[in-house]
């Protein structure tokens, strides 16, 4: 089975320590999304092997295709990909890259309950992606056992609508990017998406949808669109086929060259501009079938562009 994004965050991810619960913050009605610059980029998770291996050179070779804007999917020690922020600032400003999102887990453990404030690390992640002069400051995980419990959840989501009262400081947003999960797991008979939508706000808290992760286990990406207006300025453009075994997700789907697959993008690129207010269209791959990641990237990249949406 190949490794999926969400197994490599929850390997990224520290053990969890006791903390309090936070206020609840209930979720603005009707938000009236803000005009932005729309933008095409691509989740570097889709050439994680390459980045591994040869950042610049693959940064590079994603600049010659004609990509302007990508999105991180790894921060360790304060460094991205093996840099630290100025210089990977640098570097992307060099190739005549930008970075307006990137992902880092956010859990509890980033709040220190004694000081009622976040830990050092978290504020650094913060400081660093200012610093990039990111949009959003994206967690893509909740931890599993903080989901087991409606007190749990409440408190991680807390602590999320916490993180956007601290990005906002530096003119950012925090947000949050679904997986499978979402769509299956409930609480006190209520959804999990529809917790975490009613429960963070909107203000400081974006939501970036996932059409290709959800598709596998009965969500669909019209119906969350349709029901929240406004509340998904970015999203991944992923696209999914039948696979014989687990597939990315265990639920049967690998993720494939957007228009190949079963989700239809397209249209649902078009609504999420139309009523979610989406502006950030972020390609991810993370099966390849017969090509190579950047032959994907490539071919995604050529295929957005023909879709006017930008």
């Amino acid at each position: 089975m190949k490794n999926s994004r969400r197994s490599f965050l929850k390997n990224s991810t520290m053990a969890l320590v006791g903390a309090g619960f936070l206020p609840k913050v209930l979720q603005a009605a009707n938000l009236a999304p803000a005009k932005k610059i729309s933008l095409i980029g691509i989740q570097l998770y889709s050439v994680r092997a390459d980045m591994a291996k040869k950042p610049y050179e693959t940064l590079k070779a994603l600049a010659n295709m004609g990509y302007q804007y990508v999105e991180h999917a790894n921060y360790i020690n304060r460094k991205f990909y093996g840099y630290k922020a100025t210089e990977f600032k640098k570097v992307l400003n060099d190739l005549g890259l930008s970075m307006p999102s990137g992902h880092t887990v956010m859990n509890i453990d980033h709040w220190d309950k004694s000081k009622n404030d976040f830990t050092d690390a978290w504020k650094y992640t913060v400081d660093d992606a200012a610093t990039l002069e990111q949009e959003y400051v994206i967690s893509p995980s909740i931890d599993e056992k903080l989901r087991r419990s409606y007190d749990g959840l409440m408190l991680q989501l807390d602590i999320f609508n916490k993180s956007g009262e601290l990005c906002k400081k530096h003119g950012m947003k925090f947000g949050y990017h679904n997986h499978e999960f979402e769509f299956t797991e409930k609480i006190n008979d209520t959804l999990m998406y529809d917790l975490i939508m009613n429960n963070t706000n909107p203000e400081l808290v974006i939501q970036q949808l996932d059409f290709g992760n959800m598709y596998g286990s009965g969500g669909r990406a019209k119906e969350w669109l349709d029901k929240y207006h406004g509340r998904f300025p970015s999203l991944h453009v992923k696209d999914e086929i039948k696979v014989d075994g687990r597939g990315e997700m265990n639920d049967g789907h690998d993720s494939t060259t957007i228009g190949d697959g079963l989700v239809n993008p397209k249209m649902l690129c078009e609504l999420a501009k139309q009523v979610g207010g989406a502006h950030h269209f972020i390609i991810e791959q993370e099966s390849y079938q017969d090509k190579t990641p950047l032959e994907c990237a490539r071919i995604n990249l050529a295929t957005m562009n023909k879709w006017g949406l930008v």
